[in-house]
């Protein structure tokens, strides 16, 4: 009976992308300047014999500890000609955001990476746990971030659809509809989402969890590979029904 069952057991369809459009979505960058700008030339080969419409998606964490939080969002702002981008917000830009908004979060921050971003913008990260200390460190940031960095994290979004890909940073909370999500879980979810064999209709693409290789599920595809302390930053590349990985190494 149960063989009879699987028989006609629904079917999970194969996502697709739009016809004559090639995705390439990048995990979590860090601060990793030459690591991205090695995937971006890989891309930029990988993709000169397509001829349809090529688009980047930026799965979010473009800052913190790695070594070149500013320089990132400079190349985030001057990408190769060609690539429609979309840009994702990830948990650590939203703290970066937060913290622009109230400097106390530096004791939170510090150690996430905070003190890294501080110093690619030529910011010296407090010494001492004093309020003033961090008021200091904002008010300085502040003044040489380049109103573009500023424009470009407030317009991050939290999620996209292309075709039948969702592109997230952390995931989505099973059981919920995908345009009821949280916030906080699509910047911050991790078991209950990755433990989840759940159809949510579509296929989500993420990053937020460093994995060691990509991972291709049926319910979702992980490109986190932890730039900042492998060197490895992976995009997928979607294109039909097919997925495939660049990596930099």
């Amino acid at each position: 009976m149960r063989h009879i069952k699987g028989l006609f057991a629904k079917k999970r369809t194969r996502p697709v992308v739009p016809e004559d459009v090639r995705v390439y979505a990048i995990g979590d960058i860090h601060g990793c300047l030459v690591e991205l700008d090695g995937l971006l030339a890989k891309i930029v080969e990988d993709a000169a014999d397509f001829d349809g419409e090529r688009q980047l998606v930026f799965l979010g964490d473009y800052v913190d500890r790695g070594p070149d939080s500013k320089g990132v969002l400079d190349r985030l702002l001057a990408l190769p000609a060609g690539f429609k981008p979309h840009y994702i917000l990830g948990n650590h830009d939203q703290i970066l955001l937060d913290f622009l908004d109230n400097p106390f979060l530096f004791r939170d921050w510090r150690d996430y990476g905070g003190r890294e971003t501080l110093m690619s913008y030529g910011v010296t990260p407090p010494r001492f746990d004093r309020e003033e200390a961090y008021s200091k460190a904002r008010d300085a940031l502040q003044s040489v971030m380049p109103q573009s960095h500023l424009d470009l994290l407030g317009s991050l979004q939290y999620s996209v659809t292309i075709g039948s890909y969702y592109f997230v940073h952390a995931g989505v909370r099973p059981g919920v509809a995908l345009d009821r999500q949280a916030p906080e879980d699509l910047l911050w979810i991790r078991d209950e989402f990755l433990l989840s064999n759940v159809d949510y209709g579509v296929v989500v693409v993420h990053g937020h969890t460093p994995m060691e290789e990509p991972i291709k599920l049926a319910n979702r595809i992980s490109v986190d590979t932890g730039a900042y302390a492998t060197g490895r930053l992976t995009a997928a590349v979607l294109e039909g029904t097919q997925c495939r990985f660049l990596s930099t190494k």
